[in-house]
């Protein structure tokens, strides 16, 4: 497994033409783009390509993001602190969850981020997939999980996708001042191969990048005096969802993440009603 990256010349795809940004914030987020794709050069491309087929789709770098990229989204989550939802599901998870409405609202940064052309096109390059946007009422497009509370933990669980298409998923390392570990089991969907255990602690900046329905994946409970908290970035191949798969979804996330105020407040909002 790549536990960090390797230099190369190589030049990740672009989409910009693909994803155009029109909000207020485009010189910041051009200013991102930038960013992003002079540390992006330095990465063998090619070779993490191979490394995330090889795997199952799956690919783990320890020093991905730039340092101050990662100071900003420390201070990202200071700043929606204040909306967390604390979630608990017996024999399951407990956690605390941001959802990408809370965010768009308190952290811009992480929604230029998420959109950010450059780190689209080389997450294509790597995954061999055309990647789009996560819809607008979709409250896991981008968002921030807090292990705050000892025994603060989710159990083994696939990221399954009620979309037509594929979804999937990138973790970014935040705050880790615990001993939580992302244990996972690769080959799981694939008979030809045998299972093949691992877990890594990735640390503030470090990279997790899979397809959500062949990861089978766990976060260990956090211990006494601990906190973590993680990024997450969902993508998907195709943005239509079926109206039962839809209602799952929403339940889903009511329940395990984000609340029924934020999923279908925001929704109803939407729809021009309170």
């Amino acid at each position: 497994m790549n536990q960090a990256a390797n230099t190369s010349t190589e030049s990740p795809g672009e989409t910009t033409a693909r994803i155009p940004d029109t909000r207020s914030g485009a010189p910041a987020a051009r200013d991102i783009d930038a960013t992003l794709s002079a540390r992006l050069r330095e990465l063998t491309t090619a070779q993490l390509h191979q490394s995330f087929d090889q795997q199952g789709s799956f690919l783990y770098l320890e020093d991905f993001l730039p340092r101050e990229y990662t100071e900003r989204l420390i201070d990202a989550v200071h700043a929606v602190t204040p909306a967390v939802n604390r979630n608990y599901l017996p024999g399951h998870k407990a956690g605390g969850s941001v959802s990408r409405h809370a965010i768009d609202k308190l952290a811009p940064f992480i929604a230029d981020l998420y959109r950010s052309p450059a780190l689209i096109g080389w997450l294509e390059a790597i995954s061999g997939d055309k990647l789009q946007l996560s819809p607008a009422d979709d409250p896991h497009a981008y968002a921030l999980y807090f292990y705050t509370r000892p025994g603060d933990h989710i159990g083994w669980h696939y990221d399954t996708s009620y979309y037509e298409g594929r979804r999937y998923t990138l973790l970014l390392g935040v705050i880790d001042d615990s001993s939580c570990r992302l244990d996972y089991e690769l080959h799981t969907r694939n008979d030809a191969v045998p299972d093949e255990p691992g877990s890594v602690q990735y640390p503030p900046g470090a990279l997790v990048f899979f397809d959500g329905d062949k990861l089978r994946h766990r976060i260990t409970p956090l211990g006494a005096n601990e906190m973590r908290v993680s990024l997450t970035f969902e993508y998907v191949t195709n943005p239509n969802m079926r109206p039962w798969q839809r209602f799952i979804s929403n339940m889903k996330d009511s329940i395990a993440y984000f609340g029924f105020g934020q999923v279908f407040r925001r929704k109803a909002g939407k729809n021009g009603s309170a």
